[in-house]
């Protein structure tokens, strides 16, 4: 048996920038979904959110903008909130981390863990910069990531590869201040000595029990987030410092620590707790019901933020003693587009609040779509020639056309009377058993945070009245049995009826339209199954379209739009003045001169260039270099497209081992010059000279 209690979170967007579609994919519209389910089975639930409105980048981007950081969050904690809103996301609060309230359970937490030795307080070197004079928050550093060697990884956490970082453990690390190398300097922080925990940790996520009694089913957990869990607890855990040196955020509230704030990962998690405290007080309720006794706490997110919130987190409220821990993290993988991550600095992403604008009248057209492809268990990809098919595919030809014979039919047969049902065919009662069945396989997906297969399910019952009515063909049948078909029509409005409850948490206004047109003016989840949902005799309206199908000009238009926000984005850029850089590399070893004589480079001609699959960066390049012609795999994708280097003369080194890069073989390597922005240039020989020319 379910609990009825449920707190349920999805992750505090972080106000420093719009949502795009990869948010609202992996944590919004899932969370949403859930929520609607479980009010619709009766459970008492408070669904949270808000702006999480502190940390470096924030100052960053108030810097790179010349405003405030407040300026900043309210920009967009208005533009963040205003999307949720026209996409029908249903919070019960939406809040901020700027509150009084929060500011005030924050500090009272922090209090709290520090009066009870959860904290060690000690002096470390923490990099500063010295042209700046100021010690550097996480986010004011950059480097080479230690875990996959991504460039740019930041002082708290890769975002390729999704490891948390601390900035020491960055390689050549850089200010984004300055631009230059900071220095080591001494400062005292307050420090969760997560070592201490390993042991109960383990056991909570491997086992689902906490202190020797079953706490959640370790089942239910998704892969991704047991397997991150876990390879970080067996690895060893390691002290995090919960404060940091910056004057934007919460002030640490113990003496002697002036200029230093909450860490935003102690900060933001505890902005569940505040707006739930904001909510309960605007309602008449206790906000304790909502992190105590028999609830059960669900958190929403990206898997990039698994171990704040299903470790770091976890200790925070054990350590504090007076809530419930996560009974549930569905975290979601990563959702890509157009065949490249999303990326709001190269503004490679599909903003959810320019789409609204765009097309108000298609919310339910991308809430399918996204959940469709949600990326549950593993990354997956948006595209707009997706979107277009499962629109005019699966919501047009399938629900659509469904809805629309069933009701189209029972008006031109009976004036929209619903008729009797009569005697059963075999083929009948198959469509009725699967008519019981289908819902009691989505609340079982549903309750185990299978969103996207319990809408697959329910589309599933949609094609089953579609196939039933071609199979039977009542408008064949009315001339020659119409007592028959009164049974076909009243079984396919019934199953039009429980579409119009099972969809109603994944595309809510399509099925109030449904129900507007069968005359549902209630209705109840628990009903969904049933083949009596509407009485005999209840008259039905003329329907409309349910979905108008999307033509190629829409893709083409949204394409180059896409294309179209990248270059604007690429061209500022090159105008600006950046304020980071990557400092000027030193010189490296001397060699001989025959070291040099010993490289043959050529100049070669790029003939044709492939994407290599599941490696953003890589293209499979087929040279010609004069002596033959040869595969060389060149880390260039994500700054050049195809369509301009096919063709190109370009500088080859030639006599490099054979090396397999991600299944394909690589003979050589293509020669490029990067500046310290990080963009990349072809060492081009002169288009006249000939492919094969030595290069000396």
């Amino acid at each position: 048996m379910e609990k009825k209690q449920y707190t349920v979170t999805a992750a505090l967007p972080y106000a420093n920038g719009p949502l795009h579609l990869g948010h609202v994919a992996g944590v919004y519209l899932p969370a949403d979904i859930f929520v609607r389910f479980l009010r619709h089975k009766e459970h008492d639930v408070a669904f949270i959110s808000g702006s999480d409105e502190h940390g470096a980048a924030i100052t960053l981007r108030a810097k790179k903008e010349g405003i405030t950081p407040q300026e900043i969050v309210d920009k967009y904690h208005r533009i963040i909130g205003d999307a949720f809103n026209k996409f029908d996301i249903q919070f019960d609060i939406f809040d901020r981390t700027t509150t009084e309230t929060h500011k005030k359970t924050a500090q009272d937490f922090f209090k709290v863990l520090n009066d009870k030795g959860a904290f060690t307080q000690k002096t470390t070197e923490q990099y500063f910069d010295e042209e700046h004079e100021q010690f550097l928050a996480d986010r004011y550093i950059f480097g080479e990531c230690p875990k996959c060697g991504h460039a740019d990884a930041y002082g708290d956490q890769c975002e390729k590869c999704g490891s948390a970082l601390s900035p020491t453990d960055l390689i050549n690390p850089v200010s984004t201040l300055s631009g230059k190398t900071p220095i080591l300097k001494e400062t005292s922080h307050w420090f969760l000595p997560m070592e201490r925990h390993e042991d109960w940790l383990r056991e909570w996520v491997k086992e689902g029990k906490l202190d020797g009694v079953e706490q959640h089913d370790p089942k239910k957990w998704r892969n991704q987030v047991n397997g991150q869990c876990l390879s970080w607890i067996d690895g060893g855990l390691h002290p995090r410092a919960m404060t940091r040196d910056l004057d934007w955020g919460i002030p640490v509230p113990v003496e002697g620590a002036d200029g230093k704030v909450l860490y935003v990962w102690l900060d933001a998690p505890i902005g569940y707790i505040s707006a739930t405290k904001d909510w309960a007080k605007a309602n008449n309720k206790d906000w304790k019901d909502y992190w105590t006794g028999d609830r059960k706490l669900v958190h929403f997110i990206g898997k990039d933020n698994i171990v704040f919130h299903a470790i770091i987190f976890p200790i925070l409220l054990k350590e504090h003693g007076e809530f419930i821990l996560p009974d549930n993290v569905p975290a979601s993988e990563f959702l890509n587009l157009e065949g490249a991550k999303f990326s709001t600095s190269r503004n490679w992403a599909v903003w959810l609040h320019e789409y609204l604008e765009r097309h108000p009248d298609k919310v339910d057209e991308l809430k399918y779509t996204l959940t469709s492809i949600a990326p549950e268990s593993k990354d997956s990809e948006f595209t707009w020639l997706d979107f277009q098919s499962r629109v005019n595919n699966e919501l047009a030809d399938v629900l659509g056309n469904f809805v629309n014979r069933a009701l189209v039919l029972n008006n031109k047969y009976y004036d929209g009377a619903v008729p009797a049902l009569g005697e059963l065919t075999a083929e009948d009662q198959k469509v009725i058993d699967a008519i019981k069945e289908i819902p009691a396989k989505v609340e079982e997906l549903l309750y185990n945070y299978k969103i996207r297969e319990a809408q697959s399910e329910v589309m599933g019952l949609a094609r089953i009245g579609n196939r039933y009515l071609a199979e039977t063909e009542p408008w064949k049948v009315v001339k020659t049995d119409p007592k028959r078909v009164e049974t076909i029509m009243h079984i396919a409005l019934q199953i039009t009826a429980n579409l119009a409850i099972l969809f109603d948490p994944f595309i809510p206004a399509t099925s109030a339209k449904i129900r507007n047109f069968l005359n549902m003016e209630t209705f109840n989840w628990s009903q969904a199954g049933s083949i009596d949902l509407l009485p005999v005799g209840t008259i039905t309206n003329k329907p409309s379209i349910l979905f108008q199908k999307i033509d190629d000009e829409f893709v083409e238009n949204e394409k180059a739009i896409l294309i179209a926000s990248q270059k604007e984005n690429e061209s500022e850029k090159e105008t600006e003045v950046e304020e980071v850089e990557k400092p000027t590399a030193p010189q490296k070893e001397d060699i001989v001169f025959d070291d040099f004589l010993k490289m043959d480079i050529r100049v070669g001609k790029i003939l044709s260039a492939k994407k290599v699959k599941k490696a953003d960066k890589l293209l499979e390049l087929l040279v010609d270099t004069g002596l033959d012609q040869r595969t060389i795999v060149s880390g260039i994708a994500e700054q050049f497209e195809i369509d301009e280097i096919v063709g190109k003369k370009v500088s080859v080194l030639m006599n490099l081992p054979p090396r397999k890069l991600r299944g394909v073989v690589s003979n050589g390597m293509i020669l490029m010059a990067e500046d310290k922005k990080g963009n990349l240039n072809f060492i081009a020989p002169r288009e006249d000279m000939e492919v094969g020319a030595e290069i000396r």
